[in-house]
């Protein structure tokens, strides 16, 4: 597919007649051609050829920005400056949700295409019939200025000002456009984009330096198709770091699986309640937002119908399958964040309380395993698992999986990642290993070993790593070589600063917002109330006019709503639930009064891991909030906060004052 539908040398762009460059991109446009887009063409042009005369250069109309699934209108090479350029032909203002949106297609450039890595871009916004606006040329750290303002009448002028400095060089247009475009798509992004008929290599990275995830899937696939040739039951166990992108990879499989073999019935499953709710109603907006663009009608509540059915609620699928002892529809089931199901004592809890069964004597992963076990020839489980993940009582984690398997499935075939034994925040259990080792098969690809979320840095999940496990010397080597100049994590003790150093970092519709863990009920005093349940879509969806959103930093996001989800920026807020001094971790909960310590390892081992979930959630950089303490409040006496704030800057961590 071309990336742009017309690309030329500017002279011969201004020699062409407007017909034959209206012509060139009708050729090339792959919808049926409105004369809304026809009139928007031919204005474009206008305009462009009287702004370019006497400029040497390159233009692109409708460059592709796969991601985003969009086209930028204009891009312009002109020397060492790339022009990404957005027109709303007819408009008399600026607005907001316009000047955001050339924003995020020069980040979109400027972050996943190599060409535009080291260049500097200049984003325009050209309304039409705007009055002229004041040109101030504002330059960021990475070359990527600020947006410019013309209108039909200035776009020369405006673009005569960019020219500063000269580098003495040229970008070549044409390897400019050829060279690789290395996406990381936000996991709404990419639900979204799957869902379009895109496939992971079309909107992941594709480079040596991470994990290709086309591997992962085609390891999946092979092993479904060999369970369904020799009619087998397969279990896969799919690994990763914080932010690797296993829920992609198990959005990728079910979407294949879909299209592959529609009788397998593939299911994307989660008891992520906040990431199925924002992954369905993202997937219904877009459904309904790409209908209206084809002129088709499709209402909400259809739209909401088809994506329920791609991405289930697990407890949904459970209990449908406690009343109905038949072996489900589904042949092919992902389960993400498996790690998360339920010990036995947890389901026989919920089953006498909330069902009214006495008895139930099955956890989670053994009730899931022995459901799809009703199937007579074929079936495959594939889980996808986190390691040191687990943050709620009763969730039982990787052994409980191996366990079932152990005690009641010995047919099963067995595929796993082989870092499940050799990293003890998969598997602790030595026996359960040797057992592994010799009742399965253990697989390289299916571990995804580095972080796409924080694609500034790589190296994010092995700081948090060594913080977390008191590794200073690893640690500030970490921060040190890999992170401080992509990948900046400053502390502070003042909120209000925290949240003006996160406005100053967000560029575009890149998203900010506050994060705290659901223990932290002793920041109340700065406005952060755990207690507060936000809603998941609107906080993680909606706009900047929207107070309920993560931008106004009002509402903020515990653990339990953010695991498996990102955003760009975030505030990490940090109470005394968990805290540092004497050279370790302190673990406590807050009970009507006062602080309680946890003694029990299990629970200690929640908390630590709530942590670890809030500090690898932001996918450029974090700022950390830790209060200076209350001499005159027993809950919030200094010495709570104070030995953690310089355990941080050990680290090489700058505090913002």
């Amino acid at each position: 597919m071309k990336r742009s539908y017309y690309s030329k040398p500017i002279s011969q762009f201004l020699s062409d007649s407007a017909l034959h460059i209206l012509g060139e991109l009708a050729l090339n446009h792959y919808h049926a051609l409105d004369e809304l887009q026809r009139n928007a063409w031919l204005k474009q042009i206008e305009i462009l050829k009287g702004a370019l005369v006497n400029l040497h250069g390159h233009v692109f109309f409708e460059f592709s920005i796969p991601r985003m699934g969009k086209r930028v209108d204009n891009i312009l090479i002109i020397k060492d400056l790339i022009f990404v350029v957005e027109f709303k032909v007819g408009e008399s203002k600026y607005e907001k949700s316009a000047i955001d949106q050339v924003m995020d297609y020069s980040l979109d450039l400027k972050n996943f295409h190599e060409g535009s890595h080291n260049a500097k871009i200049f984003p325009i916004l050209v309304s039409t019939n705007a009055i002229e606006a004041n040109t101030n040329i504002k330059f960021f750290n990475d070359k990527l200025f600020s947006t410019l303002f013309a209108n039909q009448n200035n776009l020369n002028e405006v673009i005569s000002k960019c020219f500063i400095e000269n580098e003495h060089f040229q970008i070549n247009p044409i390897a400019w456009e050829r060279s690789t475009y290395k996406p990381t798509p936000t996991i709404v992004e990419a639900a979204q984009a799957l869902y379009r008929g895109h496939n992971v290599q079309e909107i992941s990275r594709a480079d040596s330096g991470a994990i290709n995830l086309s591997k992962t899937s085609d390891c999946i696939n092979k092993i479904i198709e060999q369970s369904k040739t020799l009619k087998q039951k397969s279990i896969c166990f799919v690994t990763g770091v914080p932010g690797a992108g296993k829920t992609l990879a198990g959005l990728n499989i079910a979407n294949q699986r879909m299209k592959i073999a529609e009788d397998e019935h593939a299911v994307f499953l989660s008891g992520n309640g906040p990431l199925v709710d924002v992954l369905r109603e993202a997937l219904t907006r877009n459904d309904v937002e790409i209908s209206k663009g084809k002129g088709e009608k499709i209402t909400k509540k259809q739209a909401a119908q088809k994506a329920n059915s791609f991405i289930q609620n697990i407890h949904h699928f459970r209990d449908d399958c406690l009343v109905n002892e038949q072996a489900p529809i589904e042949k092919v089931i992902i389960f993400d964040e498996a790690q998360r199901a339920w010990t036995k004592k947890q389901v026989r809890s919920f089953m006498k309380v909330k069902k009214g069964i006495e008895n139930f004597n099955m956890s989670e992963p053994q009730f899931l395993i022995d459901v799809m076990d009703r199937h007579g020839d074929w079936c495959t489980v594939i889980c996808l698992i986190g390691g040191g993940q687990e943050i709620n009582t009763g969730e039982a984690g990787l052994e409980e999986w191996i366990n079932a398997l152990k005690q009641n499935y010995p047919e099963w075939k067995i595929h796993f990642s082989d870092l499940i034994l050799r990293d003890i925040n998969y598997l602790k259990n030595e026996q359960l290993k040797n057992w592994l080792i010799n009742n399965g098969r253990a697989q390289d690809n299916l571990h995804l070993s580095v972080s796409i979320r924080s694609f500034r840095s790589e190296k994010l999940s092995d700081f948090i790593q060594a913080f977390l496990n008191k590794d200073i010397e690893l640690g500030r080597n970490l921060y040190a070589n890999h992170l401080e100049n992509d990948y900046p994590i400053k502390i502070t003790r003042n909120f209000q600063l925290a949240k003006k150093w996160l406005k100053s970092k967000a560029r575009g519709s890149e998203r900010i917002g506050v994060v705290a863990s659901s223990g932290a009920y002793r920041l109340r005093p700065f406005g952060i109330n755990v207690k507060s349940k936000i809603n998941a879509p609107i906080w993680f969806l909606n706009g900047k006019d929207d107070v309920r959103s993560s931008y106004f930093m009002e509402e903020v996001a515990t653990e339990f709503d953010i695991q498996g989800l990102e955003l760009d920026w975030t505030c990490v807020c940090w109470d005394a639930d968990f805290y540092f001094e004497n050279e370790d971790w302190n673990y406590r909960k807050f009970s009507g009064t006062k602080w309680k310590n946890i003694n029990v390892e299990i629970t200690r081992s929640y908390l630590m891991n709530a942590y670890r979930v809030l500090l690898t959630r932001a996918r450029q950089g974090l700022i950390i909030f830790i209060p200076e303490g209350d001499l005159d409040d027993k809950t919030r006496l200094p010495r709570y906060y104070d030995e953690t704030f310089q355990y941080l800057k050990d680290f090489g961590l700058e505090e913002i004052k």
